[in-house]
C-alpha cells in the first residue's frame, strides 16, 4: 500500500518551483520575439497590449475553470468515499461491483468520459408547469469531471484502509467494537491523515484537466483566450505568449498546492 499511496502523490512531486521560472523566462522570451517580429505593423497593438486587454477576459474564464475543479472534487469525494466503502465490504455482491466500477472509471479515458456525458444528459429539464431550465454545458462536464477522479478517490480510500495495521482492528475487536464502529472511530480518522496528500494530487490533476472544457465551447480559460486571438486579428506572433500566459496561470495555482502536499506526504508518511 507504501508504493500505492507513492503513485498517487506522483505528480505533484515533480511540480517545481524551477518549471515556474523557466515558464516565466519563455514568457517573457516569446513576448519579445513576438513584438519584434510584429514591429514592421505600426497599426497593430503589441502582444503585451493585447494581451492585457484581453486579459480580464481569460481570468474570467480561469474563474469558470475553478469553480468546476472545485464543484467537481466535492461531488468525486462524496462519491468515492461511498464507492471505497463499499470496495472494503465484506459482503461479496457490495464488493465485486463496486471494485468493477471503481477500475472502469479510473482506466476510462477523461475525454471519453467527457463525450459520453455531453452526449447523454439533456438540453434542458422540464420542471411541473411545462417549464424548461436549460441544462448548461458547464454544469454537464461539472458532472463529468468527477467520474474518473471518483474511481481514484475510491481506491484511495480502500489502500489507506488497508494499509492500517491488523493490530487496530484486533484491539477493536478485542474493545467489542462492531466492524461499523471500529471503521467509523478507529479506522477512518487514522486513514484521513494519509488520504490528503493523494487527495490534493488529484485535485491539482483535475484542475490542469478542465481546459479540456474548451472542446465544447465552454467558456473558461483557454477558449476565451483562443477566442481573444481571433478577436485581435488571430496573429500567428499572439499564439505562443497567449498560451504560455495561460501556463503560467494555472502553474501559480497549483504550485502552492504541490508544495502543501509534499509538507503533508513527508507529516504523514505510511509507515512512518
Amino acid at each position: 500500500e507504501t508504493e500505492q499511496f507513492s503513485q498517487e502523490r506522483f505528480f505533484c512531486r515533480f511540480v517545481d518551483w524551477r518549471v515556474g521560472a523557466g515558464l516565466l523566462v519563455a514568457f517573457a522570451l516569446s513576448m519579445a520575439m513576438a513584438s519584434a517580429q510584429g514591429a514592421a505593423q505600426q497599426a497593430a497593438p503589441s502582444p503585451l497590449a493585447t494581451l492585457v486587454i484581453w486579459m480580464p477576459f481569460i481570468l474570467k474564464g480561469f474563474a469558470l475553470n475553478l469553480v468546476i475543479s472545485f464543484l467537481a472534487m466535492a461531488i468525486a469525494t462524496v462519491l468515492g468515499i461511498g464507492l471505497g466503502l463499499m470496495q472494503i465490504s465484506l459482503i461479496w455482491l457490495v464488493r465485486a461491483p463496486s471494485r468493477f466500477v471503481t477500475h472502469l472509471l479510473r482506466n476510462s479515458p477523461w475525454l471519453v468520459i467527457l463525450f459520453v456525458i455531453m452526449q447523454l444528459l439533456p438540453v434542458d429539464i422540464r420542471l411541473p408547469g411545462n417549464q424548461r431550465v436549460m441544462f448548461l454545458d458547464w454544469i454537464k462536464v461539472t458532472i463529468a469531471f468527477p467520474l474518473p477522479v471518483m474511481g481514484n478517490i475510491s481506491e484511495i480510500l480502500r489502500g489507506a484502509v488497508n494499509s492500517i495495521p491488523t493490530g487496530q482492528w484486533e484491539s477493536a475487536e478485542g474493545l467489542a467494537f462492531t466492524r461499523s464502529q471500529a471503521l467509523r472511530w478507529i479506522i477512518l480518522p487514522q486513514c484521513i491523515r494519509r488520504a490528503i496528500p493523494p487527495w490534493m494530487n488529484w485535485y491539482a490533476l483535475l484542475t490542469l484537466s478542465t481546459p479540456m472544457a474548451s472542446i465544447f465551447s465552454i467558456h473558461e480559460a483557454v477558449s476565451n483566450a483562443q477566442a481573444g486571438m481571433e478577436a485581435a486579428g488571430a496573429r500567428p506572433g499572439l499564439l505562443i505568449p497567449f498560451y504560455l500566459f495561460l501556463l503560467c496561470l494555472f502553474f501559480i495555482y497549483i504550485y502552492p498546492i504541490a508544495v502543501w502536499t509534499r509538507k503533508l506526504e513527508r507529516k504523514y508518511a505510511v509507515g512512518s
